[in-house]
């Protein structure tokens, strides 16, 4: 059960989420600057590293939504293995925080991959190298980007928080 805390951070960094994916764009950035923003754990090169994530990884959409990978490493950041352990041990709970998050992304959004998503969201999918493409699925698919990221934003800081 979330405690009042809890349920104000979410919020604040669910807002912050969807705030900046429609003005900046780069959804595994706009998850991980929010979840710095409101409970840190996320260092700036966490977030600049992030950026090719971005669009399935590279703008290919073959990967895993960007959402999901910024999502993913957020709670890494918390609960993942130290470079110095890399010998000792699996993180497991780092893994099963991860694969709960990957589930519940499939689960209300249909699919991982940011293809998957560009055809739950828009009913196609685009080449985001190609100018036309990318503005034909800038404008087909309205809010739901942003509303994607910020959940998976408020989900990250709920689970960091229990």
């Amino acid at each position: 059960m979330k405690d009042d805390e809890t349920e104000v951070l979410a919020e604040e960094a669910y807002q912050r989420a969807l705030d900046y994916e429609l003005e900046f764009g780069c959804c595994p950035q706009c998850v991980l600057a929010s979840v710095q923003e409101v409970i840190g754990y996320v260092s700036d090169e966490t977030i600049k590293a992030s950026h090719g994530l971005s669009g399935g990884g590279g703008l290919a959409g073959e990967g895993a939504c960007g959402a999901l990978s910024g999502g993913l490493l957020a709670l890494s950041c918390k609960s993942g293995r130290d470079r110095d352990k890399l010998d000792k041990g699996r993180g497991i709970g780092n893994f099963e925080d991860a694969r709960d998050l990957a589930e519940r992304f499939k689960k209300e959004f249909g699919g991982i991959t940011c293809k998957e998503l560009q055809e739950q969201f828009t009913g196609r999918t685009y080449d985001f190298w190609d100018a036309a493409e990318y503005q034909a699925f800038d404008d087909a698919r309205g809010l739901k980007c942003a509303e994607a990221t910020a959940k998976v934003t408020r989900w990250v800081v709920e689970k960091m928080r229990s």
